[in-house]
This record gives structure tokens, C-alpha cells and sequence, in this order.
């Protein structure tokens, strides 16, 4: 038990996976552990794009190492959680964040956009969560699984069906994966983003489209990626040691908004 309200916060010691962490809110999640004294493992298909956060992370005086992973390959998982273990064992804490998303109205969507989209976000999540859990039991070792979901996993919009789908496909993974996984010590919970600033969306978000969307929000404000910064290390470390099967919306009210 930490001594103090801040050190509860902290993840020293602790080893942090962070998947789809080249870009957007991965690599925003990857620099948020660092910070708080993680060691970080930083997985991606785009394994070059990792170098830079790595060095980034290691400027700021922390440790990060870059591992190959494709979610929708289960070999690739087992590869990457083989390679964690050269070189620290097993993750204390994964943050499932890798996904995709395609907008197309339902009618237009075919089977490869639907497999793909749902096997990366949901069969990824699962593969991901399920073979990490794996690692930690026979490591006899208590730990933090985080999901990232989406609003869109307890609402809809339209032109991207499969996208919602696999969210709340995720939501309801997370609550199983508590109830099995509590008796080991392992906890799993969700955070719900609503629409976030990232690179991805600052410009459809600053046009006239999103300017409706903005004022159809409680707060009439977008989320930044900072604003995940305190759902992310709560339930990471041991401030949420008691939470499991959570799931925590941070969207400026968006959820209870009828529009």
C-alpha cells in the first residue's frame, strides 16, 4: 500500500504494455506511464514507427522497449508476450488500445470490412487480454488489464456499424474478464473516450460537421488525450486496486445527453 494519495498514482517498478502504441492516443498512453515511473513495452505492426518513442521516453529518464505485435495474428500475440518475457517477464498492466475504424454506411460495409474491423478491435482485445492473463497466473502475479473502448460501445452513429459493435463487444469482454479473472488477483476494467483531439480527427473536428457534434455534447467541449491521463493511471495502479469490471465514460457528459 502506497503511503501517500500521489504514490498510489505512481507505477514504479511496474512493466506497462501498451498496444497500438505508434500513433494517437497509444503513444499519448505510453508517455503517461513513463511519466509516472512505468516501464514501458510500446507494441505496434509498425514496429519502425516505435523507435522515436522509445527515444522519447528514454530522454525523459525512462525505460521503453519496442516489440512487434499483430492483434489479429495469434501467433504474433504469443510471439510478443515470449518476447516481453526475455526481457522482464510478465506485464504488472496491458492497455488494449490497438483498433480500427471504417466509416461507410451499414449497406456498403462487405465481410473484409467487417473482419477486419472486429477482429482487430474485439479479437484483438480478447487475444491480447487473454494471453497476457495467461502470462501473469503462471508468474503468480496480480495485475491490471485496461480495455480501451468507446462511447460508441453504449451509443451508436452512423456509418460505422462494426466499429460500435466491436466496442461494445469490448465493454462486455472486460466484464467477463473480471469475473474470471478476479480470484487471481488480476483485474480488468474500460475507459469509454468520447471524442478526443488526436491527429486523426483535429481537422474533421474543427470544421462545421463537428462543430454540431460539439454543441450536441453536455460540457460543449472535446476531450484532449490528457484528459485520459487520470482514468488511465487509476486504474493501472494501486489507487483502483479495488475496481474491477468498471467501466468509466470520460466524454463531457456525451452519454447522458439524449442528443
Amino acid at each position: 500500500m502506497a503511503d501517500n494519495i500521489t504514490d498510489m498514482f505512481r507505477l514504479d517498478g511496474r512493466a506497462v504494455l501498451i498496444t497500438g502504441a505508434s500513433s494517437g492516443l497509444g503513444r499519448h498512453f505510453a508517455l503517461t506511464v513513463a511519466r509516472a515511473g512505468a516501464s514501458v513495452l510500446v507494441a505496434a505492426r509498425r514496429a519502425a514507427q516505435l523507435a522515436g518513442l522509445v527515444e522519447e521516453i528514454g530522454a525523459l529518464g525512462g525505460t521503453a522497449h519496442a516489440v512487434p505485435l499483430d492483434v489479429r495474428d495469434a501467433a504474433s500475440v504469443k510471439a510478443c508476450f515470449d518476447r516481453i518475457a526475455e526481457i522482464q517477464g510478465a506485464p504488472d498492466v496491458i492497455v488494449n488500445n490497438a483498433g480500427i475504424t471504417l466509416t461507410k454506411s451499414l449497406l456498403k460495409h462487405d465481410e473484409d470490412d467487417w473482419n477486419t474491423v472486429v477482429d482487430t478491435n474485439l479479437g484483438g482485445c480478447w487475444r491480447v487480454a487473454q494471453e497476457g492473463a495467461r502470462r501473469m497466473v503462471a508468474a503468480n502475479k496480480r495485475g491490471s488489464i485496461i480495455n480501451i473502448a468507446s462511447i460508441l460501445g453504449e451509443r451508436v452513429a452512423g456509418g460505422v456499424a462494426p466499429y460500435a459493435i466491436s466496442k461494445a463487444g469490448i465493454i462486455q469482454a472486460t466484464k467477463a474478464l473480471a469475473l474470471e479473472l478476479a480470484r487471481y488477483g488480476i483485474r480488468a476494467n474500460a475507459i469509454l473516450p468520447g471524442y478526443i483531439v488526436t491527429d486523426l480527427n483535429r481537422e474533421f473536428l474543427a470544421s462545421e460537421a463537428g462543430e454540431r457534434l460539439r454543441e450536441r455534447i453536455p460540457s460543449r467541449t472535446f476531450g484532449l488525450p490528457e484528459h485520459l491521463d487520470g482514468p488511465l493511471l487509476l486504474l493501472a495502479a494501486d489507487a483502483g486496486m479495488h475496481m474491477t469490471g468498471a467501466v468509466l465514460a470520460v466524454d463531457g457528459g456525451h452519454l447522458v445527453s439524449s442528443l
